[in-house]
């Protein structure tokens, strides 16, 4: 009860729904969103009545990624981009840690920050019209958040490579054909699936789902270090003169023109 940006209710035993609710921006994440997508695994993990979690974005879409002015305010600030960074590398490593499976619902555009929860859920549902698309290169700074740690194990690094550093979308039928979600299905039953599969995962035996979790997550433990490194990379470029481009070019919806 303590979340402002993210609404939580438990529509089914054990089964705790969070939504990104920012409805009128596409649930894009500021300040405050950000930090409590950094904090609410560590509040599902110490939960005894949360067995699993479906999280989703409030209308028909995901997230639309950070809030303009909270870039902006990073840009300026360095103990805001300090803050920054460390919620961002919460936000990994806390959904990795959480012991209880946590099933994504994606719909519409999922970008930034909101992506990285998508794409690092145990399992992710999309929907065939989603539009997934990491938007680092494309904002001037590198691709750091989630993509390091995941996209390369999910889709291969040629893949990778070719949307992280493009900036090209993803369908949510294109995110299933190469390995980046889990499944795919009608734009209609995204909800539903990912209810489905919470409610199974929530019925199963706790403590065998929760240390296969555990293990399987170890490969992504063993990318940590790349994580890290791509993750200073991106706050570094905070600190330069591409990024004040990509927001202005983002604000005036046309493409960005680096020096």
């Amino acid at each position: 009860m303590t979340y402002e940006k993210l609404k939580t209710d438990m529509p089914e035993a054990g089964v705790l729904r969070v939504t990104i609710s920012e409805p009128r921006r596409l649930n894009a994440v500021d300040m405050t969103g950000h930090r409590e997508l950094a904090e609410i695994w560590r509040d599902v993990d110490r939960d005894d009545s949360v067995r699993a979690v479906v999280v989703r974005g409030e209308g028909e879409a995901f997230s639309a990624g950070g809030d303009l002015s909270m870039i902006e305010e990073m840009t300026r600030d360095h103990a805001t981009r300090l803050r920054v960074f460390g919620e961002a590398r919460d936000i990994v490593y806390n959904v990795l840690n959480c012991s209880k499976p946590i099933i994504s619902a994606i719909q519409g555009p999922a970008v930034g920050a909101g992506l990285a929860v998508a794409l690092l859920a145990d399992i992710s549902v999309a929907g065939r019209t989603a539009r997934i698309i990491d938007g680092h290169t494309r904002l001037g700074v590198a691709a750091g958040d989630h993509a390091a740690i995941v996209w390369p194990l999910l889709c291969g690094l040629a893949k990778a490579k070719y949307h992280l550093l493009l900036c090209e979308p993803v369908t949510g039928e294109q995110a299933e054909r190469m390995g980046l979600v889990s499944l795919c299905v009608d734009d209609d039953r995204v909800h539903e699936t990912a209810m489905e599969i919470a409610v199974k995962l929530a019925s199963g035996a706790q403590e065998a789902i929760r240390l296969t979790k555990y293990a399987l997550n170890n490969w992504l433990r063993m990318a940590g270090p790349s994580f890290d490194a791509s993750l200073a990379m991106e706050f570094l470029g905070f600190t330069g003169p591409d990024v004040a481009e990509g927001v202005r070019a983002l604000r005036e919806k046309r493409p960005p023109s680096f020096s």
